[in-house]
């Protein structure tokens, strides 16, 4: 079986674009399955290669003379930009050069540049920001995260899809549990988008389990969180500052005097457990939903540790063809409910 080829954006994240090759040698390192192709200033990635003694095995580099900034208009910087590098990787992809795409760069434009160069799944009317995110002993996809910051109702149907085809095929979850985030777990509650998206989840063959709250999520009450992308990006970013609060507050408890620090010793191995669990960089990113080929979003703060598992999670994203199995979740749909 052929290498899964991965292209990367180099120039994509906080710390791009070292922390890029760092971790595209680290994913080279681990993977022999894999080759990557990285897009960027090819002579400025080089040298940085040979000033830090990264070997560029297995890599091959692929010239774009700009970069996609944080700041940018998204709506257009595709055509202000079309050298750029984020441009180029998704051009790559969409001609076959590689297999998935990887980037830690701004999440509107790669959001809007999937969808207009690589194109959307025949069927899916928008593309899902879905990070994998821990609960209880397991984890769970958030799904939309804020890509669309309003939704349709039949936009969730798509999303329970797809969320239920990754979350069975790269993460080993047997018939996942899919929840439809609200206000409470009785049918009538909820506004329109919710009450209008209720039977039409029913009506999905995926595993619905009915309306759950907020508080339930971090527990494991679900392994699919549907949410519309406003109230998705809420839950993120709220799950990620408790999470930086209870590393550091516990920090404070367990190095606080010497009790703490002898009660630190007698639980230090299940701290570091419960660290690398809240750890971002072990996910490493969160795949683009409803995109005709695997894209990943890595962090924007990314370390090369979190771009070896985003070129992971693109790698698995192929060798479980979940396109392919999403592909025929929709055919079922429209067998069950064609289009009048």
């Amino acid at each position: 079986m052929a290498n899964v080829r991965v292209i990367v954006d180099g120039y994509g994240g906080d710390h791009a674009p070292l922390a890029v090759l760092q971790g595209c040698a680290m994913a080279i390192s681990e993977y022999p399955d894999v080759d990557l192709l990285i897009t960027g200033d090819t002579a400025a990635l080089q040298k940085l290669a040979t000033e830090h003694q990264i070997s560029l095995e297995r890599i091959e580099l692929m010239q774009a003379a700009e970069v996609v900034k944080v700041e940018d208009d998204y709506s257009r910087v595709f055509k202000e930009k079309p050298d750029s590098s984020m441009a180029v990787g998704l051009k790559a992809l969409k001609e076959g050069r590689g297999d998935a795409f990887v980037s830690g760069g701004s999440t509107g434009a790669l959001v809007v540049g999937s969808s207009l160069i690589v194109k959307r799944i025949p069927g899916i009317k928008r593309a899902a920001l879905a990070p994998i995110m821990p609960a209880g002993d397991s984890c769970f996809m958030l799904m939309d995260a804020g890509a669309n910051v309003t939704c349709r109702p039949e936009m969730f149907q798509q999303f329970a899809i797809m969320g239920s085809s990754y979350m069975s095929k790269i993460m080993g979850v047997a018939n996942p549990r899919v929840g439809l985030v609200n206000i409470g777990t009785e049918e009538n509650k909820g506004g329109e988008l919710q009450l209008e998206a209720y039977p039409l989840l029913q009506n999905t063959p995926v595993n619905f389990i009915g309306n759950i709250e907020a508080r339930e999520i971090p527990t494991g009450g679900c392994d699919v969180a549907i949410a519309d992308g406003f109230t998705g990006n809420v839950i993120l970013k709220l799950e990620e500052g408790m999470g930086k609060y209870l590393i550091e507050h516990l920090k404070g408890i367990f190095y606080s005097g010497i009790a703490g620090k002898l009660a630190a010793v007698l639980v230090l191995k299940p701290l570091k457990k419960f660290k690398k669990k809240m750890d971002y960089t072990e996910y490493g990113g969160a795949p683009l939903m409803g995109i005709a080929q695997p894209v990943i979003k890595a962090h924007g703060s990314s370390n090369p540790k979190a771009f070896m598992n985003a070129i992971r999670q693109a790698r698995n994203f192929v060798q479980q063809e979940v396109i392919a199995d999403i592909r025929a979740g929709l055919d079922k749909i429209n067998l069950e409910h064609p289009a009048e």
